[in-house]
């Protein structure tokens, strides 16, 4: 198994970048990404972790997309130069992650939740702080029973607490992750929450822009959705990848190596992407 789609606690992962490449020696994969959102702060723990498992490593990003209606998320698959020339740009995204992250503890301080924000970061065990930690926060205060009921009543767009996400402009990004020599592939589509007439005119007017990929394959997405998202990004040219999304206990039902509908995400999905080889990433 592969896998092109996780999370490590330098994002709103739960496990540090070397515990989750042990977690996916264990469940036999061969090949795994790191993409926490917005930073690249794990690639170089996560990279020496892989090589002393023996694993190869994708190192990769996800980007914050600007967008009107649903989440706009872009992965950058296979960073070949992640430590200069467009830090300047992933410093823009988060500062405008933090403006939103004391925005929303704001809304909870006004809705008579106690607290200091220190506790909230200490949830994110010294990476980014992102709506996850502080549904973990609303848990500890007994205000909900789980991390999805914070969303669901609380964190999740319309509700009480919830501040809109700024993000980049998609051609701007595009540009980033190739110029640090990666793959831009849209993450997770569904949650882009458009029709699949206006999903593929979308997908075409990017591909003009530069794009390379679609994750077809997703735990938000049903097989059938997937094979049907599949069909799309190869009518399109584009290549399809696929991720579990793993966050950790945070997101208990995704599991590393699995994908829609619980299915394995086989190793050919790694020639496809990456034709040439993987190893130079190493």
């Amino acid at each position: 198994m592969v896998d092109f789609h996780s999370h490590s606690t330098a994002s709103d992962g739960t496990l540090a970048p070397t515990q989750l490449v042990e977690l996916a020696s264990q469940r036999g994969l061969v090949a795994l990404a790191l993409t926490d959102h917005d930073t690249v702060a794990g690639l170089d723990e996560a990279r020496l972790a892989c090589q002393e498992r023996h694993l190869k490593f994708i190192p990769g990003i996800e980007l914050e997309i600007a967008f009107e209606h649903g989440e706009f998320h872009l992965l950058g698959l296979g960073l070949r130069q992640w430590k200069t020339g467009w830090v300047e740009g992933l410093a823009e995204l988060q500062r405008l992650r933090s403006e939103r992250n004391h925005r929303i503890f704001s809304k909870m301080r006004e809705a008579g939740i106690r607290g200091d924000y220190s506790e909230i970061e200490r949830l994110a065990q010294g990476g980014q702080v992102g709506r996850p930690h502080f549904a973990r926060f609303l848990v500890e205060r007994g205000k909900v029973n789980s991390v999805q009921e914070a969303f669901t009543h609380f964190l999740g767009k319309g509700q009480l607490f919830y501040v809109a996400r700024a993000g980049l402009d998609l051609e701007a990004a595009i540009r980033m992750i190739h110029e640090a020599g990666a793959l831009a592939v849209v993450a997770h589509p569904k949650t882009l929450r458009v029709s699949q007439t206006v999903l593929e005119t979308l997908l075409a007017s990017a591909k003009d822009k530069g794009l390379d990929g679609l994750e077809a394959w997703h735990p938000g997405a049903e097989p059938r959705v997937a094979r049907k998202l599949e069909a799309l990004a190869l009518k399109l040219r584009l290549k399809v990848s696929a991720g579990s999304d793993f966050h950790g206990d945070i997101r208990p039902e995704r599991n590393l190596g699995l994908t829609s509908g619980g299915l394995p995400i086989e190793d050919s999905f790694l020639e496809k992407l990456f034709p040439e080889g993987a190893d130079s990433f190493q």
